[in-house]
């Protein structure tokens, strides 16, 4: 009730101010974004289509993400929103976006000429923007949105640093990776760092492990209730945080740091292996353009199933379509993601292109982030997702073991309890 009161009187001033109603010039796009760091990379792609085609492209930047989102919502409610949008919330809000009609079916647009402009894309960046035939949304089936970059979350290493422990090629299993960082703690170095203050980027690392231990199919069973959290497997996941900290392997205060204090640490050097996500291309470049590092998948435990990161479309823009520039608009986004102007994205603010025949001439690190799409995975587009108080017992379960509060099989035992209370409730509810 009070995010809608929120989005209700943000929507009024709206109405009352005039401001932010989009144009209904048949030569002009409106697009509202809150990516403040491509901001003037898209302004100067604006111009050059307006050169080529005559078509004014106006993008308004509202930030940071959630003002955006209150804006997008007020919108919606007063039904002004521009030609061409961002939706910045989980699928099933998006779906309700979908059937009140503001968001344009795009698939026919996308298999248009023998699929020639869905074939531009990465397919499990499309993944995010697609709702499949019987999805639980109740949305017609099709795709919704266009990607303008992709991002993965794996491993660096500090080159520097792994080559005064006595390493040219970084450790490939967890095995290894645990002698590697013995060597390196011995040094007098930090082996690891990550912002795990984060309860998602604990959350990420786990599951990484979690597919790889015991597959995607026994995870999924384990969000429907049907495998409990103190199976052996899942225990096994749990141990995996009590090594890192029985074999000194985490920063200390990896727990309470965030990732932006644990980027620090890794661009100047303070740490040989960070957890983070493609992102910090730019910002270790930001930090430290002399940092020599590399990009590795998180090392494995198993073979028995293969170790899936998280990964997918990063930021994706919608069609309005209820828009009189309907078309104008997808003829846009079509032009945005093309070759050409992906690659002067990625050039400009260091992101992984969503076309993924931009890959060729981009920077070492970046490509590698990009090889690792096709592990890649994605809460987004897994056919059931955990319940949001349990996933939140078992990420602040991590930290405890972390820490020495609680061990693996105690930590199993209180997200189960909390899981059964959670399929208990939805039972009574139907």
């Amino acid at each position: 009730m009070k995010r809608y009161l929120a989005g209700l009187l943000t929507c009024l001033t709206l109405l009352a101010s005039g401001c932010g109603q989009p144009s209904h010039d048949s030569n002009t796009i409106t697009v509202w974004h809150w990516m403040t760091d491509r901001h003037d990379a898209l302004i100067k792609l604006a111009e050059q289509y307006e050169d080529e085609t005559g078509i004014t492209v106006n993008f308004q930047l509202f930030a940071p993400s959630d003002v955006y989102s209150q804006k997008i919502t007020a919108a919606a409610q007063a039904r002004i929103l521009p030609d061409i949008f961002g939706i910045l919330d989980k699928k099933s809000v998006v779906g309700e976006f979908i059937k009140s009609g503001f968001v344009a079916n795009l698939t026919e647009s996308f298999d248009a000429n023998h699929q020639e402009w869905r074939k531009w894309f990465f397919e499990k960046a499309l993944a995010v923007n697609v709702f499949d035939p019987d999805n639980p949304y109740g949305v017609e089936p099709g795709i919704y949105g266009v990607p303008l970059d992709v991002t993965t979350i794996q491993m660096v290493y500090n080159k520097d640093l792994l080559e005064q422990a006595g390493y040219k090629t970084p450790p490939k299993t967890f095995d290894e990776w645990i002698e590697a960082a013995q060597k390196i703690r011995a040094l007098g170095l930090v082996p690891f760092v990550s912002g795990w203050s984060e309860l998602w980027l604990a959350d990420c690392f786990s599951s990484n492990y979690a597919f790889n231990i015991m597959g995607e199919d026994k995870v999924m069973a384990t969000y429907r209730g049907e495998v409990p959290y103190t199976d052996p497997d899942w225990i096994r996941v749990f141990e995996i945080f009590q090594t890192l900290a029985e074999k000194n392997v985490v920063d200390q205060g990896i727990v309470t740091k965030s990732n932006k204090f644990a980027e620090q640490d890794f661009a100047l050097g303070r740490a040989a292996f960070a957890f983070n996500g493609s992102w910090c291309v730019n910002v270790y470049h930001g930090m430290n353009p002399d940092l020599r590092y590399g990009v590795m998948m998180p090392p494995e435990i198993s073979s028995k199933y293969p170790l899936l990161i998280w990964g997918g479309a990063g930021s994706s823009l919608m069609v309005n379509d209820a828009s009189p520039n309907k078309e104008k608009a997808v003829a846009f986004l079509k032009w945005l993601t093309a070759k050409e102007q992906q690659q002067y994205l990625s050039e400009a603010t260091k992101n992984l292109p969503a076309n993924r025949l931009a890959l060729a001439d981009l920077p070492e690190e970046l490509s590698d982030f990009g090889n690792g799409m096709a592990d890649s995975t994605h809460p987004t587009i897994w056919p059931v997702e955990e319940d949001a108080l349990v996933k939140e017992k078992f990420t602040k379960g991590l930290q405890s073991i972390i820490i020495g509060e609680s061990t693996p099989e105690e930590v199993a035992q209180e997200v189960q309890a909390v899981k059964e209370r959670q399929l208990q409730r939805a039972k009574n509810r139907r």
